[in-house]
């Protein structure tokens, strides 16, 4: 006697290709920013508030202006040493990296990742239509490469 299949008629699955993820699901959207004006001192104070290391420099109408970093005021202290003064109460303006790269948010993780690693910097701020919107950190890419599923690793 002949086996019968109970299986039934198999499902075709349809294949869901997942979205591309994008600088702009991964950035941190709320910044700590700094203005041109401000003290070197109230920056390093800010930095050790927030637990951050930079933040952007915005001007008065929040245009991305430059971008102030721990390694920036590295340079303070150390001239203060060697001209054995106190740390003076320069502004932010005197040691803000001024040629900033930026990156724009709608790239792919992949593309910052390669931007990344091309590079020694640590963030970058996010543009999108020529406004700061937000900041990426080599952390952030790590942090979405460890949660991405296997399926959604090689979609462009």
């Amino acid at each position: 006697m002949p086996i019968k299949s109970f299986q039934g008629a198999r499902v075709q699955r349809k294949r869901v290709i997942p979205k591309k993820l994008l600088v702009a699901d991964i950035m941190c959207h709320t910044l700590v920013v700094f203005k041109p004006e401000q003290s070197i001192h109230e920056v390093m104070s800010q930095f050790i508030k927030n637990r951050i290391s930079g933040g952007p420099v915005v001007d008065d109408k929040g245009h991305l202006i430059g971008v102030i970093s721990e390694a920036d005021c590295m340079k303070e202290i150390s001239d203060s040493r060697y001209f054995n003064m106190p740390i003076l109460d320069k502004s932010v303006e005197h040691f803000m990296t001024k040629n900033v790269d930026t990156i724009d948010a709608s790239l792919s993780v992949f593309e910052a990742a390669d931007l990344f690693s091309k590079t020694s910097r640590r963030r970058f701020p996010v543009m999108q239509n020529n406004r700061l919107v937000g900041q990426i950190s080599r952390k952030d890419v790590v942090v979405a490469a460890i949660n991405m599923k296997s399926q959604t690793w090689g979609t462009k």
